[in-house]
């Protein structure tokens, strides 16, 4: 082994709204005995994603909360030490939900899958070849099903998943229209990302920008944020328009549940459908969206970031971070060596 202690980040509180660095503690403690039938994962990057807000809170979403004193749940991609099973080598990669620390014995039932490194990083299964990738992909065709011509806005779209959301609505021909924070990101999604326009919400006049920047209406709006950017964006819906609900970044705290303006009288006159999703849903089909993105991938068609912090001692504050807007890209904590 690299080492005979295990350093684990522990939930100690239970965070009012974003988790920040003093809910968590980090320990050591011995490394893990194996099981029958169990893997030993060196974690090589743990994920950072802004649904462990929801992960930790006191009231359950999708999820049952992370119990206080636990190690923080978190997806990871890392090397099998050793194994106890007949399908799992030591030195093949492997990804799953292992948490943030540097060994997880686990039963092959959380391994999501073998990772074969071969042209694209490993890092890549944790973001545009992973959760981020996979969540772009159904969210937008099977929720949004664009068309070909459409006007497709994205809100966080220089992040892991709207990044994303962004290249494959132009792979599907349609027209694509980034919200971002920031002229740096601003410069990002038109640039790397290929936005037909990109909107910075931070300089104000957010109507009226979106106005310029879909001028025959929104067609598709992929909705990481809710909140005020969502409220302008709804105001420029198409007759038939879908809006997909991914995320809700700008709303710190949903106790009590926060009022703003309504939506229903956009979804009844535009005749719009509104739909959230989970990429949970749609787990029976990973294997082949993960071969087209790929595909994308190695083409060129799909151009990532990733935002890499380096040690386990990063973790505590990287949440909090995500929601500052410090992250381009997909945020990683890398905690070993890939070699």
């Amino acid at each position: 082994m690299e080492q005979d202690i295990n350093r684990q980040v522990l939930l100690k509180s239970r965070p009012e709204g974003i988790p920040e660095a003093e809910n968590f503690e980090i320990v050591n403690t011995p490394l893990p005995e194996l099981g029958d039938n169990e893997i030993l994962v060196r974690n090589i990057y743990l994920s950072v994603e802004p649904a462990m807000r929801g992960w930790v809170s006191e009231v359950a979403n999708y999820s049952e909360p992370v119990p206080l004193g636990a190690v923080m749940r978190a997806f990871a991609v890392g090397r099998v030490a050793a194994s106890r099973h007949s399908k799992f080598q030591t030195g093949e990669f492997v990804t799953g939900m292992f948490g943030w620390q540097d060994y997880a014995a686990v039963k092959a039932k959380m391994i999501q899958r073998k990772v074969t490194p071969t042209d694209v990083p490993i890092s890549t299964s944790l973001g545009v070849l992973g959760l981020n990738g996979l969540t772009a992909y159904f969210g937008l065709l099977d929720i949004g099903q664009p068309k070909p011509g459409e006007t497709v806005v994205v809100s966080t779209a220089a992040g892991a998943v709207g990044s994303c959301v962004g290249q494959i609505a132009r792979i599907k021909e349609c027209r694509t229209v980034g919200i971002t924070g920031g002229p740096e990101k601003v410069k990002i999604c038109r640039d790397e990302f290929g936005y037909d326009a990109a909107i910075d919400y931070k300089a104000g006049d957010l109507d009226p920008a979106l106005a310029a920047a879909c001028p025959e209406g929104v067609d598709v709006y992929y909705d990481n944020t809710a909140g005020t950017i969502s409220d302008e964006v709804l105001k420029h819906l198409k007759l038939g328009a879908r809006v997909v609900i991914c995320g809700t970044a700008s709303i710190a705290n949903w106790e009590p549940i926060p009022m703003g303006l309504r939506v229903e009288r956009h979804l009844l006159v535009k005749r719009a459908r509104m739909q959230g999703f989970l990429v949970l849903d749609f787990a029976d089909r990973y294997a082949d969206a993960l071969q087209e993105l790929t595909q994308w991938v190695r083409q060129g068609l799909i151009r990532y970031r990733e935002d890499i912090l380096d040690g386990i001692e990063q973790a505590p504050d990287a949440i909090a971070g995500l929601y500052r807007g410090e992250n381009f890209g997909k945020r990683l904590i890398r905690i070993a060596p890939e070699e």
